[in-house]
Order: structure tokens, then C-alpha cells, then sequence
């Protein structure tokens, strides 16, 4: 797989019919600088709005995958997605004049040739990859549907679609690496039950529909008056052939439906907004439950930068102030001084640490027979471990006292039971002024929040 980005060299002007509007339309695929990622721009509408293909703005996976943002929308977006994603284009913007992007012969294989003519360019940055470090799930009970993404340092993809049709059976599909889609899946037509055919004709929904881009699959029984209306509507004369299938196209592949189905989930899990490394399991997927499935990365990759940002200390090194020190600062004694160490300090931050044991005094009275160190306390500490930022502006802290003038927003999110360590991280909001410091808190064990706060206090002299 590619370790550096790469757009394409120059542009590249594409034409043809939607299959949902039959709008004509021309798309111009543009070089895009380094994380740009894939943008949609509706050069027909006022303002050119801007369309960034993200899980977060799909609005509609009926009869393909529809994004919507500022006031635009693009639909049948997948094919296009995945001829990028299968030749490991990072960065591209695609101007549109129409509402969706042309179903040509409908599969990816004239975006990907197009595009292989006109070439890539190899950009500075490394391919941000989003590389799956344990299993992902989804499942959907009703639908039969069943998604999970698992580690494997590369992009490997397995596809089983069943709809219980005599005609279509059970099948199978799958690459091992990502550079297998040109030649195993790229050239995967979109398919249809004859009976979803005459469903989307009677509500005029495949106005670019013309038996050239779609396999047909004939699950029942068709009287020669039904083949004479469809010949009337396509202005094509079909017939079922002995696969099970009109006649309009011959299959490219025994399992074709199968790899299109692969296709369509390659293109939906661009809207993760990143390449993906890992080994992706789907039965039975469809355009929601890719989309739900990329959701469910996108998430995952929230969660993963969160635990990023969440410092780790070594509670064992020497600290800044041990117990002793503390109390040479703060006026509270036991039971009712709440930390133990002051692990950093500067002119803006402190984090202190909390052993919570089970000999406190407190545990006899606060749920004995289920100890949890109460939230009022967790606040406690957190102030206490900010007083020591706010005393720590005065030449004698010994002297001075910190006063709590205001709580806000206060969070408790985890419990806290004997056992654990509670470390308190404090930042000032804004610099001290009259004594007076307003601080954003947070109290973690572990990689768990178990309390969060903005605090207002002030310092006041009493000796």
C-alpha cells in the first residue's frame, strides 16, 4: 500500500446520465493538495457549495449513497469512491454540474481507467491511514446484516451477500490487498430484481436507466406482455436467459453481484475520510449498513485521539510536593485533605494524585456495603489540587487560604471505589488577576473520566 499521498497529475472531465434523475451531467476531477481528502463542489448551484464525502453527511442510502452539506447534495457517490479508494488516490475535488454523478456503465472500471490515463502524483505527506487495532462490530438483527472490521496491516476485504432468490443463491467475494480491485471487482456492474426494476419504473426513479448498466435478475416468473413492456420502456428487446437473468448484458463474472456489493462497501467506507488498514467482513451489507459501519470507525478513531490527549505520569517518580510538603501549603489535615503528591506544576497547569483506600474514614458512612468515593470529594480534591497552582503565586502560601467562589459544569462520569488513583489535572482558563483564578479540571483513573469541573477561586490572606 501506498505510503504517501498522491492526487492526480491534471484534471479529468467525465460525462454522462444519472441513473436515479437522467440529468445529464459533466464532472471535472481536480489535483487536490495534500489532506484534502475527497470533496464534491456543485459548480451548478450559487456560491459552488462544498461537499466533503464524511459518514456524517449522508442523508439518504435508499437506492445509493446521497451526501448533503451546505445547502448541496451529491448522490451515487459509491462508484466514483471506490475507483479513488482502489487506486489509492488521497486528495481529490470534484466539480459537478448536477445533482449526481454519472452511473456510466454501472460499475468503477471507466472512472479507474480515465483516471489511470491521466496519472498520479506522489505529494509529501504520508497516507494518513486509520489502521483498525481491534474488532469493530455492527450488527443489523432485522436485515440479517452483519459488518466487522478486524487488525491486519494492510486492506483486505470479504463480501457474502444471500437473498434468499433460487436465481441469485448464496455468493462470495473478496481481495486480499487493495490492488486486487482493478482487476477482481473494478468492472462489477450494479444489479436489480426484475420486480425492483418495475417498482422503481412505476415511480419514475431510474430516469438514466437504460439495461446497459445493470444486471437484471428475473426472480419470477415474466409473461411475454411484461417483456413487451419493458422492451417499450428501455426500447430494447430482452428475453431471460438461462442464468436467470435478462438477456440486455452478459454477466462479467459468475459471482458479479457478489463483487459489486464488495465494490459499493469499498466506495461507502471512503466516508471514513481516511485510507483504512484492516480485514473487513460483511454479510448480507447494503449502502446503510456500510454507511453505519463507517460511522462506527469514525467513532472508534474519535475514541482513539481522545485516549491520545490523556497524559501518562509515572506515579512513582519524585515528586514535586509529597504528602508532607502539601500540608506546608494547604491548611487541610486528614480526614479531609484529598491529595497525596503534586506530580507537575508551572505558572498554568498542575496534576496532582489521589490514593483512595479503603481504611478512610468516609467508607464507614458512604455506602459501606458498596464503597464509592463520594463526587463531592472528587470536586474536593480537584480544587484542593488547584489551590496549589493559585498559592503557588505567592511567596507564602502558608499564609493564605483558597476560597471557592464559583462551580460549573460539573461531570461525573465514572465511580471511584477503593483501589483506585484519582489524578487531578488543572489549567488555568484565562491568567490569575486579584487572586482570583478560573480553572478547567479533570480527574482520570486510569484512561477513565471520573470527574470534570470548571472552578472559580480566590486566594485571600489570613495571617
Amino acid at each position: 500500500m501506498n505510503a504517501k499521498q498522491r492526487t492526480i497529475k491534471s484534471e479529468l472531465t467525465i460525462s454522462g446520465v444519472g441513473l436515479h434523475t437522467g440529468t445529464s451531467v459533466t464532472l471535472t476531477i481536480k489535483p487536490a493538495p495534500e489532506n484534502h481528502w475527497f470533496k464534491f463542489r456543485r459548480i451548478d448551484l450559487d456560491g459552488q457549495p462544498v461537499i466533503s464525502v464524511d459518514a456524517d453527511n449522508v442523508t439518504d442510502t435508499s437506492r445509493g449513497t446521497t451526501i448533503s452539506e451546505n445547502g448541496a447534495s451529491v448522490s451515487t457517490i459509491e462508484h466514483l469512491m471506490a475507483a479513488l479508494i482502489g487506486l489509492q488516490i488521497d486528495n481529490v475535488l470534484i466539480d459537478l454540474n448536477g445533482p449526481e454523478v454519472p452511473i456510466l456503465d454501472g460499475s468503477s472500471t471507466i472512472f479507474l481507467q480515465k483516471l489511470k490515463e491521466i496519472g498520479f502524483v506522489d505529494q509529501d505527506a504520508d497516507r494518513d491511514f486509520y489502521e483498525i487495532k481491534e474488532n469493530i462490530h455492527y450488527v443489523d438483527g432485522d436485515r440479517k446484516v452483519e459488518i466487522v472490521g478486524m487488525p491486519l496491516d494492510g486492506y483486505r476485504l470479504t463480501c457474502m451477500i444471500d437473498f434468499n432468490s433460487p436465481v441469485l443463491g448464496s455468493q462470495h467475494a473478496s481481495i486480499s490487498q487493495i490492488e486486487e480491485f482493478e482487476k477482481e471487482i473494478s468492472s462489477s456492474r450494479t444489479f436489480c430484481f426484475l420486480h425492483e426494476l418495475e417498482a422503481l419504473v412505476n415511480n419514475n426513479l431510474i430516469k438514466g436507466g437504460d439495461l446497459s448498466n445493470a444486471i437484471v435478475i428475473v426472480d419470477k416468473e415474466v409473461s411475454t406482455e411484461e417483456l413487451d413492456k419493458l422492451q417499450s420502456l428501455f426500447n430494447k428487446k430482452v428475453t431471460v436467459a438461462d442464468e436467470g437473468i435478462l438477456d440486455n448484458i452478459q454477466l462479467r463474472y459468475q459471482n458479479e453481484p457478489a463483487r459489486h456489493k464488495l465494490l459499493d462497501m469499498i466506495g461507502d467506507l471512503a466516508l471514513v475520510g481516511r485510507p483504512l488498514k484492516g480485514h473487513i467482513m460483511a454479510a448480507r451489507p447494503g449502502h446503510a449498513a456500510n454507511v453505519a459501519f463507517a460511522k462506527r470507525i469514525k467513532n472508534q478513531i474519535k475514541r482513539d485521539k481522545a485516549k491520545k490527549k490523556i497524559n501518562t505520569y509515572d506515579i512513582h517518580a519524585t515528586p514535586v510536593y509529597d504528602t508532607v510538603q502539601i500540608m506546608s501549603i494547604l491548611p487541610h489535615r486528614q480526614p479531609f485533605l484529598m491529595i497525596d503528591k503534586i506530580l507537575e506544576l508551572s505558572d498554568t497547569h498542575v496534576v496532582g494524585l489521589k490514593n483512595v483506600t479503603m481504611n478512610e474514614d468516609l467508607f464507614m458512612g458512604h455506602f459501606p456495603g458498596m464503597p464509592i468515593f463520594p463526587g463531592v470529594l472528587r470536586i474536593e480534591g480537584m480544587a484542593q489540587t488547584g489551590g496549589i497552582l493559585v498559592l503557588n503565586t505567592v511567596p507564602d502560601p502558608e499564609n493564605w487560604l483558597t476560597l471557592f467562589l464559583k462551580i460549573e459544569s460539573a461531570r461525573f462520569k465514572n465511580q471511584v471505589v477503593p483501589g483506585d488513583t484519582i489524578i487531578y489535572s488543572c489549567e488555568l482558563m484565562e491568567p490569575i488577576r486579584r487572586g482570583i483564578a478560573r480553572m478547567k479540571g479533570v480527574g482520570m483513573v486510569g484512561e477513565k473520566i471520573v470527574c470534570e469541573a470548571e472552578l472559580m477561586a480566590q486566594i485571600i490572606k489570613v495571617k
